[in-house]
This record gives structure tokens, C-alpha cells and sequence, in this order.
């Protein structure tokens, strides 16, 4: 592939990269030790975080896995079960942490798109018996990868809340795209995570930032998870540099992430037009799934790489492109070009 030619990265919101005004600020952070506690610029980020999510602390971390896994740490012993939908990323991209690390089992429900229900929670209850392994913690993914970048709507939210703190379990929410999720309903994030024991954000997918995520909640959960951050390796030292970014996105980003759903649709509704195609009804925020049909989905992905278009093969017959700070209507419009074009001679 020619060095000169314009990739156009469709593959994950992660491939950002830091803008020039973010390295900047990254450049001139002022930091410390932040296994001492002494970091300023992490602990400004911590406190933000926290005031964004309307809980009392929260805790930079380096991934969102390390973030949902020290909630699933925390809220559980081993043996315990953890219910959530079948499409979770904890349970299909966290490498069997809740596992390995936590010692716990996944029990899965029948979500849609990855959204369930309080019915759904309240049938996986099974009666105390010392044949089964006692559930502790629902989660929820909002948005939601594997659905699509499917959106809940606050009352599911409450609803599933509510029926598993009536049971007695903990509840986390994985936002690793909560921003995104605020976005496209206009419903603040502390308004989503009030419902919630824990809350997972990450800064490096939609805002751009090149590192990290926290894991947020109340002081004294935090203070055990920056326990189990340690024993997980986790703890840094001088972070304010990766920190920096993160507090920079989080200032500067958020709302251009309406771009990041609107060049969605624009690339749904381009590539609808494509026959052999077939794409979801609904575009909620910034991925879009794409069902090929004219010849298995990795065989396309290798055409269009071939063409400077980057997107990934989820399945023998489907793609998913999604939308970011890395690509612009421009680069839509030469991505729905490139799959015409090659949909074509096929």
C-alpha cells in the first residue's frame, strides 16, 4: 500500500489520535507520583470525572477492561455470578477476566441488541441453594458494541436497576461510550449512572484520547478498587501525561461526537443504497453493521484494505465501520465509493 495514500480507518473508535492542542496540553501537564497519591493532573481528572457522573470519587485507570474488571473485583467473591446480556463486552472481549480474576461466572440473558430487561433479571434469580453460585452484580453496556452502538433509554435503565437492587445485587454500568449514549439522547451521564453502584468510562475511543479510562462510584468502593488496581498492575506513576489528554477530551470533545453519529448515518445510508448489501434500520450513534452478501465479509475487508479503507470482519458474513475523530464526511463519501465499486466487479 502506497505511504502517501489516505487511509480511511473505519475499524474502531480507538485508532484516534491525539489532536495538536491535546499534545500540547499532555506536553506541559504537571505531574507526580500517582501511586503516592501526588499527581495533580490525575487527581483533576479523577475529580472531573467524578463531578460528570454524580458519584463521590473515581479512579484513572489504563483500559476500559481494567476498569470493568476492578468493578467485578470489588462488588464480588469468587464463585459468585454476574448476569448480564449475551453480547457483553465483559464477557466477549475481556479475555475470561471476570474469571480468571475475579473468579466469578457469567450468566448470560437474551438481550436485544444487548439491551434486557427487569423481566429478564428477575427470571435469572434462582433461590438460595447451595447447588448454585449466588448472583451478585448485574451489568449493563450502554451504548452497547455487539448491538450495534445500541442506546438505552433511561427508563430501561431504571427498570433493570431497580429490580436488582430489590433482589439485593450490585449493579455497574461498562460506559465505555456513555458519552456517546448522552449524546444522542440528551440525557446527561449522572442522570444514567445515579442508577447505578459502579460506573466504567473510557476516554480513549470516541474523545480521542490516547490512553485510559476510570471506573467511578462511592469513596470507599473506590478506595478498595485503587487497591486491586495495584495487585492488577495497574497503577501508574507519572500519568498527568496521559492524563492530560483525558481531561482535554473530556473539555473539548464531547459534543463533536454528534459528528461522529451523523457521518453514521451518512455511511448507513450510503452503503443501503448498495445492492448485495444490508444494513440495520436503525443508526443510534457511531457504528454501523453491514451484512455481505455477494461473498464472505474478510474477503471484502482485504479489497477495501487494498483501497486504503479500513473495516473489520465481526462475523463469516458482516462488518463493522464505525465513525471517529479519525474520519471525516470526506472520507465517508471515498469509503462508500470504494465498496460500490468493488460490490460491483464482484
Amino acid at each position: 500500500m502506497p505511504l502517501t495514500r489516505k487511509i480511511i480507518d473505519l475499524r474502531s473508535d480507538t485508532v484516534t489520535k491525539p489532536t495538536a492542542d491535546m499534545r500540547q496540553a499532555m506536553a506541559v501537564a504537571e505531574v507526580g507520583d500517582d501511586v503516592f497519591g501526588d499527581d495533580p493532573t490525575v487527581q483533576a481528572l479523577e475529580a472531573r470525572t467524578a463531578e460528570l457522573l454524580g458519584k463521590a470519587a473515581a479512579l484513572f485507570v489504563p483500559s476500559g477492561t481494567m476498569a470493568n474488571q476492578l468493578a467485578v473485583r470489588c462488588h464480588t467473591q469468587p464463585g459468585d455470578e454476574i448476569l448480564l446480556d449475551a453480547n457483553a463486552h465483559i464477557y466477549w472481549y475481556e479475555a475470561g477476566a471476570a474469571a480468571a480474576l475475579a473468579g466469578v461466572m457469567c450468566r448470560l440473558l437474551p438481550g436485544v441488541r444487548g439491551i434486557f430487561t427487569a423481566d429478564d433479571v428477575r427470571a435469572a434469580l434462582r433461590p438460595p441453594d447451595v447447588h448454585a453460585a449466588p448472583a451478585r452484580l448485574v451489568a449493563v453496556e450502554n451504548t452497547h458494541n455487539r448491538g450495534g452502538g445500541a442506546v438505552w433509554s433511561l427508563a430501561q435503565v431504571a427498570e433493570v436497576c431497580q429490580a436488582a437492587h430489590a433482589a439485593g445485587l450490585l449493579t455497574h454500568l461498562d460506559g465505555a461510550r456513555l458519552w456517546n449514549a448522552a449524546v444522542a439522547t440528551g440525557v446527561a451521564e449522572a442522570e444514567y449512572a445515579r442508577h447505578f453502584d459502579s460506573v466504567s468510562v473510557c476516554f480513549s475511543k470516541g474523545l480521542g484520547a490516547p490512553i485510559g479510562s476510570a471506573l467511578a462510584g462511592s469513596a470507599e468502593f473506590i478506595a478498595r478498587a485503587r487497591r486491586f488496581r495495584k495487585q492488577f498492575g495497574g497503577g501508574m506513576r507519572q500519568a498527568g501525561i496521559i492524563a492530560a489528554g483525558a481531561f482535554y477530551a473530556l473539555d473539548h470533545h464531547r459534543a463533536r461526537l454528534a459528528d461522529d453519529h451523523a457521518h453514521a448515518r451518512l455511511l448507513a445510508d450510503g452503503l443501503r443504497a448498495i445492492d448485495g448489501l444490508r444494513v440495520g434500520a436503525t443508526i443510534e450513534t457511531n457504528m454501523v453493521y453491514v451484512d455481505v452478501l455477494p461473498c464472505p465479509a474478510a474477503d471484502l475487508s482485504a479489497r477495501l484494505r487494498a483501497e486504503g479503507i479500513l473495516i473489520n470482519p465481526t462475523a463469516p458474513n458482516t462488518l463493522r465501520a464505525v465513525t471517529s475523530l479519525a474520519v471525516d464526511a470526506g472520507g465517508i463519501q471515498q469509503a462508500v465509493a470504494a465498496v460500490r465499486a468493488i460490490i460491483g466487479s464482484l
